[in-house]
């Protein structure tokens, strides 16, 4: 089963939802960084279960233990970086039904395909919602670090069913845009309990979310990310490109289901003079004037903005009454899954979201930095 990515920057994940903990191994980390230990809580935090009406009542603190990678004066030294999470709070006998019902829209079934019993059911195992939370351990790292090099990154939730938040002003390259931009991140980190841009539209997800739960169901989401102050020329065509490096590890992430940059899905109605992005030269530097092309063009950073949004199916695991198969007697069954679940998956992977955009973004600029002439 591989669970490692990353060219300069390696990242492997391990454990399973109910295994005694979950954790990550980062190797390539530049050596002398001081990892601010208390950031990382708070970002791991945002990602934690139990908290909210709208996230699953699973209580777990999440907080990293790091084993080894650094030394006495709590720097990195080189090594690999390894951080353990404790899984203190599992309930596995909500599962024993799922050894042989596989719950629709889960994994349940194939892995019981591949591997024939041997896999581990509680929890969903390794394909558990739960293991985003050593990839935000090791994506809070890569925040510090590229934050150092100038580059701020934020996500929010941007849809929740059919409501819609305000969108990241980042297709424009204007000062006006740039510094409205600004204001959108420093609205989101300003510690507030649900991410989005407008309290109107956290007031209305919230009361889709509840209206989900109620009847016994899940309801899916959208997440935009953006990434500012990356510098051009960072990023390698065709397969190590920035949109590649993105997708691998968003698509490793447990319920999503699609991804696109910059104006995404809208080029398919758009001439060629409408989605192109023209050049200009502000003190003596190409920039582009506007940002359909999300930050990338071949693979390679423009200085623009970075923009993705990737979307997240609703739940699977839920009460509502669904059909499936007793695959002891392959004989149709009736399944309605009890436990502890998230109605919507979607706010608590707003940092997923960016943990995913970091580790992407570092491991380029480590692997495939401007060449000097």
């Amino acid at each position: 089963m591989a669970s490692t990515f990353g060219t300069a920057l390696r990242v492997t994940i391990f454990g399973q939802s109910h295994s005694p903990a979950i954790g990550c191994v980062v190797e390539g980390l530049p050596a002398g960084f001081v990892p601010d230990m208390d950031m990382l809580r708070s970002f791991m935090a945002r990602r934690a279960p139990g908290h909210n009406s709208w996230s699953t009542p699973r209580k777990e603190a999440d907080a990293p233990r790091v084993l080894s990678g650094l030394n006495q004066a709590g720097e990195t030294c080189g090594a690999p970086l390894a951080m353990v999470i404790e899984n203190t709070n599992t309930r596995s006998k909500d599962y024993d039904r799922m050894l042989r019902v596989p719950r629709p829209g889960h994994a349940d079934y194939t892995a019981q395909a591949k591997w024939q019993g041997h896999q581990d059911v509680p929890g969903g195992g390794h394909f558990s919602g739960r293991l985003t939370a050593p990839l935000c351990a090791a994506g809070g790292v890569a925040l510090q670090l590229l934050a150092q090099r100038g580059v701020r990154i934020g996500a929010h939730l941007a849809q929740v069913g059919s409501v819609h938040d305000e969108p990241f002003d980042a297709l424009r390259t204007d000062a006006e845009a740039s510094a409205h931009l600004s204001a959108q991140l420093d609205a989101l980190a300003d510690g507030r309990s649900f991410p989005t841009i407008s309290r109107t539209a956290a007031d209305s997800m919230i009361a889709a979310i509840n209206e989900a739960r109620l009847q016994d169901d899940s309801i899916g989401g959208a997440i935009e990310c953006v990434a500012c102050g990356m510098p051009a020329g960072i990023g390698e065509p065709m397969f190590d490109g920035i949109e590649s490096s993105i997708a691998r590890i968003a698509f490793g992430v447990p319920a999503v289901k699609a991804l696109e940059f910059g104006a995404g899905s809208a080029v398919a109605t758009m001439r060629g003079h409408e989605n192109n992005d023209p050049f200009g030269s502000v003190d003596g530097h190409v920039v582009a004037l506007k940002n359909n092309a999300g930050g990338n063009l071949g693979g390679i950073t423009t200085g623009a903005p970075i923009l993705f949004r990737m979307a997240i199916k609703p739940t699977p695991s839920i009460s509502y009454e669904q059909d499936s198969v007793d695959l002891a007697t392959m004989v149709p069954s009736k399944l309605s899954v009890k436990g502890r679940h998230d109605p919507c998956i979607a706010p608590r992977a707003v940092p997923v979201a960016e943990a995913v955009m970091a580790l992407a973004l570092l491991d380029s600029w480590l692997a495939f930095p401007p060449q000097s002439l």
